[in-house]
């Protein structure tokens, strides 16, 4: 039996039992809650109808659910390349709205390990009792009176689920082991719980909320030892077995789960950046290039991994085949514009940690010279008994915030900075900036004075240069534009300043932005016999702080206008 039959008995399983299936929901939680970036259970999606915010019997014809649930967690990924932790995985569950309670939920789950899947239960486990929350004596009793002989004891922190996010409906669990691993969770939602408050009551609609891994699952019925070996991982670790030079089975599962949680967050429409789940995506995607360089896997076969996810899933998540092309562009992209920067910063990492301590400032100036995440340079600090200060950091952090202002006024002259929540380090951002005003120059020099900025947009990884332009650029020519910005960024030729009437500005050839509004007064940014702009800045003030610059893309985004993606490799 594969999964997908697997998945199918499950479901129906429920419905005779009367249970509404509701498909899965996004990975982008429905429910509004700041506190929640991804969906990380199955129950999310419903915690409107325990909370009495929503009728079950609108909605779904029923006061009892279940669902397959694609979920996603962070919290757990220093545990990833064990036998059982993920970061993307599937939960199968079954609700009560105020509905059954207690024996069904236990009667169900059993039958359904015992007698559909033939899978015994080691042991279960109750809670035991802890502060004011009694002993859950009414589960011991059902449990006993199965025939399940072995019945453990625990406390809150292992016996007692919820809420997601800072509040919400939470309470007793019993958990069902086979294999003597963790395998189903069936929680009894009788109170309500507020982290912030540090307050409990008792719900006045208590419910039911289970929460199986099928990961776990597919590894008992399936008798393997560990999820990486099931059918829902073999085909990627086949892949990065055969392709790696350097083999390594905790780096191979790493690189495996990762692409599985890449695929699926782009599916979401999510993008890489400094930012929330686009953070979460981007830590993501560097984290394979930095184990697949460990593996010494080709990069180019992170789409061939992403592909066999695909495939894997298709069936039962459509929207992956929908947004093939899109998964794919993302990994390229961020790869590609993370790749030298990695290179460069893994050495700068080693000098660093030879002496054997690393600094906030020092892990500071690996994130802002060479993109790495602060987890990033945790984790390779711990992997040589380096120790390093998260809270020192974001102190660093803080002290280069001096581009929140621009932020806000989202404008750099004609060049729009995105928004951010994320303050960006000054310095970074300042060069691309620069690098934008250099590109513009070297395609009217290449291509022709009739070359017009028609947008642009800078963040903290690129630039992105929108230019009127009738045909498609060659390759070659694409190249000697490249080739000129890094000639005047290699003459290290100073930026010149100077404030003046729009009307001079204009007459000395300076360049401005057609959708612009200017002062009478304007500043005008100079490198000397190349580059002419009314901006607001700010620049760097030699070109030669830049590094260097790479063309990532160009492509047509409308009838004469083409698009280039950007970015600087740090020396």
């Amino acid at each position: 039996m594969d999964h997908l039959k697997i998945r199918k008995k499950f479901l129906k399983f429920f419905e005779k039992q009367g249970h509404k299936i509701v498909p899965s929901s996004s990975l982008i939680p429905s429910v509004k809650d700041p506190s929640l970036l991804f969906t990380t259970a199955g129950m999310q999606q419903f915690k409107p109808y325990y909370l009495g915010e929503k009728d079950p019997l609108k909605d779904f014809g029923a006061k009892r659910t279940t669902s397959i649930q694609k979920c996603f967690r962070t919290s757990d990924i220093d545990e990833i390349g064990d036998d059982t932790h993920l970061t993307f995985f599937e939960m199968l569950g079954n609700f009560s709205f105020n509905d059954y309670g207690k024996k069904e939920t236990i009667q169900w789950a059993y039958d359904f390990l015992t007698k559909e899947l033939n899978i015994p239960v080691s042991y279960a486990s109750i809670f035991k009792g802890e502060n004011d929350i009694p002993r859950d004596n009414e589960s011991f009793k059902i449990l006993r009176d199965l025939g399940v002989k072995n019945i453990r004891e625990f406390c809150k922190k292992e016996n007692f689920w919820g809420p997601t996010g800072t509040k919400g409906p939470c309470g007793p669990t019993v958990e069902y082991y086979a294999d003597n691993t963790e395998l189903w969770n069936l929680v009894f939602n009788e109170y309500f719980c507020s982290t912030e408050e540090n307050d409990i009551k008792k719900m006045p609609n208590p419910g039911v909320d289970t929460g199986m891994g099928f990961e776990r699952l597919m590894m008992i019925f399936e008798n393997k030892t560990n999820v990486y070996e099931t059918t829902l991982f073999a085909p990627l670790m086949k892949i990065i077995e055969q392709e790696s030079q350097k083999f390594n089975l905790k780096f191979a599962r790493i690189l495996a789960d990762h692409i599985k949680g890449i695929v699926f967050i782009s599916s979401e429409g999510i993008l890489p950046s400094n930012i929330e789940r686009g953070y979460v995506l981007r830590r993501l995607i560097r984290r394979i290039l930095r184990y697949g360089r460990l593996l010494e896997f080709p990069e180019k076969n992170f789409k061939k991994l992403a592909k066999a996810t695909i495939n894997i899933y298709q069936e039962v998540y459509p929207e992956l085949l929908r947004n093939e092309a899109k998964i794919y562009k993302i990994i390229e992209e961020e790869t590609e514009a993370f790749g030298a920067s990695l290179t460069k910063g893994l050495k700068e990492f080693e000098k660093i940690a030879a002496k054997g301590a690393l600094a906030a400032k020092e892990a500071f100036f690996l994130y802002e010279t060479f993109g790495f995440p602060f987890e990033l340079t945790k984790e390779l600090a711990l992997e040589r008994g380096i120790k390093l200060d998260e809270n020192e950091f974001q102190k660093e952090f803080a002290s280069h915030q001096e581009i929140s202002r621009l932020g806000a006024e989202k404008k750099f002259g004609g060049h729009g900075l995105e928004n951010s929540k994320f303050q960006i380090p000054k310095s970074k951002i300042i060069k691309l900036h620069t690098a934008t005003h250099l590109l513009q120059a070297a395609l009217r020099e290449i291509f022709g004075t009739e070359v017009k900025q028609m947008g642009s947009d800078i963040n903290e990884e690129r630039t992105r240069f929108d230019f009127s332009f009738d045909g498609k650029p060659t390759e070659e020519k694409l190249k000697k534009i490249e080739e000129r910005v890094n000639e005047i960024i290699a003459k290290d030729l100073p930026v010149i300043k100077k404030e003046m009437s729009y009307e001079e500005a204009l007459k000395q050839g300076a360049l401005a932005f057609f959708k612009e509004k200017y002062p009478e007064t304007v500043t005008v940014y100079q490198v000397d016999g190349f580059s002419k702009e009314i901006c607001a800045g700010p620049h760097v003030q030699k070109t030669g702080e830049i590094g260097s610059f790479k063309i990532l893309k160009e492509e047509g985004i409308g009838k004469g206008i083409r698009r280039i993606k950007g970015t600087i490799i740090y020396h």
